[in-house]
């Protein structure tokens, strides 16, 4: 399997980059982000990727880090769930966002992404939120989402984000403020300190 390319960027444009390697242009699928980050044409650019094959569909996608690819390959796991809508998902909300997302078990979020229908949302958070709250996610520095290793605190920064969501905050306003504090403190102390550090930005 291709695990990364590095070589000079010849094309780019949304969601698409061309690497070229010895010669050879490697097309890779990306998220808006890896596209729009990588840099200026002409430059050696790096991404990891993910060699996409089914029947007679094969596909290459690149990955600015291994946070993106970690995501990406969880999601593809899932019935139901293909690269371009796994793509989709990653370009509206980064990986981040993604796994508080997860957490919260706000399947709501996920509907807003063009092509994620509420059971396909639902399937999301129903088959990964295990997996994120008991810090199982290999390459997701738990502690980048707000939550320390321990399970109990992933789970707290997760129950927090849903109270706040259901308090009237936006999904993104809750888990920045939650991504702020001390996931190890109780939830009602996470609640606590959250909203008042968003009553100070109002």
């Amino acid at each position: 399997m291709l695990y990364s390319l590095r070589g000079k960027l010849i094309h780019k444009e949304p969601g698409l980059v061309v690497i070229e390697c010895g010669g050879v242009g490697y097309a890779c699928r990306t998220t808006y982000a890896a596209s729009g980050g990588i840099g200026e044409t002409g430059r050696e650019v790096f991404l990891y990727t993910y060699l996409y094959v089914r029947d007679e569909n094969i596909e290459l996608f690149g990955f600015s880090d291994q946070q993106e690819l970690r995501c990406f390959q969880l999601l593809i796991s899932i019935s139901g769930v293909g690269p371009k809508a796994a793509l989709s998902i990653l370009s509206d909300l980064e990986p981040t966002r993604f796994m508080l997302t997860v957490a919260a078990g706000d399947s709501k979020v996920l509907t807003k992404v063009k092509g994620i229908g509420a059971k396909t949302a639902q399937r999301i958070v129903l088959e990964l939120k295990d997996k994120v709250a008991k810090g199982f996610v290999d390459g997701i520095n738990l502690e980048d989402v707000g939550a320390a290793t321990a399970a109990p605190a992933a789970q707290g920064a997760g129950q927090a984000i849903a109270a706040l969501v259901s308090l009237g905050y936006s999904q993104s306003e809750a888990a920045l403020a939650v991504s702020k504090i001390d996931a190890s403190l109780p939830v009602e102390e996470i609640i606590k300190l959250a909203l008042r550090g968003m009553a100070g930005r109002r």
